[in-house]
């Protein structure tokens, strides 16, 4: 699939669901927020990046302590949705840009930190968005990451692109820990720490969410059942498809 493409999946499978991410309660809730919110804690002149912002949930945490925040995202309906939240709540130093997370259409180190929630599995070259990620920071300047992340085992890992695909076509990758670790220092970055989450999606509300089709959605639950053991258990399928996954919380630095 080329970028181009792939930009066109993405655009139509967010702008359709921007109002849901709004109000769902996987995005909107997590205890990453906190950590976020420390890290810019006493930085009042500061400028961050919510890069693949969705809809906007990392901007309105740290708005209220920093000097500007630049919520970023690939879906012009996505930042519809941003813009006019801030505005209900009063955060007027979020601003929304339109782009794509491998080309930033910023100034070297124009950013105090760049925050990235639950995008970068969409990222079409995640090489180099990372490298874009390091040009726009200052130097000492601070990233986050936080996706879900791959368990590394094969058989894991194949259950898990395969069923997070049939769900959202835009979906590219869930990367492991050792993946991002690698790609994070080949991007000039150095990585301060890392840590695992664990986090629980119901079923119902994760298709919905993403408005999968029937027939995709009788297929992950068909897949579901089919598994043995390994995958069930790791994973913690109940039997209403409801599951468990891996969030990688990773701390880097120019």
């Amino acid at each position: 699939m080329t970028s181009t493409v792939h930009t066109q999946v993405v655009q139509r499978q967010f702008g359709e669901q921007a109002s849901a991410y709004l109000n769902s309660a996987v995005h909107a809730q997590g205890a990453e927020f906190a950590l976020l919110q420390d890290a810019v804690k006493g930085r009042g002149n500061a400028r961050v990046l919510d890069l693949g912002c969705g809809a906007g949930h990392v901007s309105f945490n740290v708005a209220p302590s920093v000097g500007e925040v630049v919520a970023y995202d690939l879906s012009q309906q996505m930042l519809d949705v941003v813009a006019a939240a801030a505005a209900d709540k009063g955060l007027v130093n979020i601003r929304t840009v339109c782009g794509a997370a491998e080309s930033l259409p910023f100034t070297d180190g124009e950013f105090d930190f760049v925050f990235s929630r639950y995008s970068a599995h969409h990222w079409s070259d995640l090489a180099l968005a990372l490298r874009e990620v390091r040009r726009v920071l200052k130097p000492g300047g601070v990233a986050a990451f936080i996706d879900v992340m791959s368990p590394g085992s094969p058989l894991l890992d194949t259950y898990l692109q395969t069923v997070e695909v049939l769900r959202d076509t835009s979906h590219v990758r869930d990367y492991s820990a050792a993946e991002w670790l690698h790609q994070v220092s080949d991007a000039g970055l150095f990585t301060r720490s890392h840590t695992r989450q664990r986090l629980h999606l119901e079923f119902a509300s994760w298709v919905e969410r993403m408005r999968t089709p029937q027939p995709l959605r009788v297929a992950i639950r068909e897949l579901q059942q089919a598994m043995g053991d390994e995958v069930r258990q790791y994973f913690e399928i109940d039997a209403h498809g409801s599951f468990s996954t891996d969030v990688l919380v990773l701390w880097a630095e120019r």
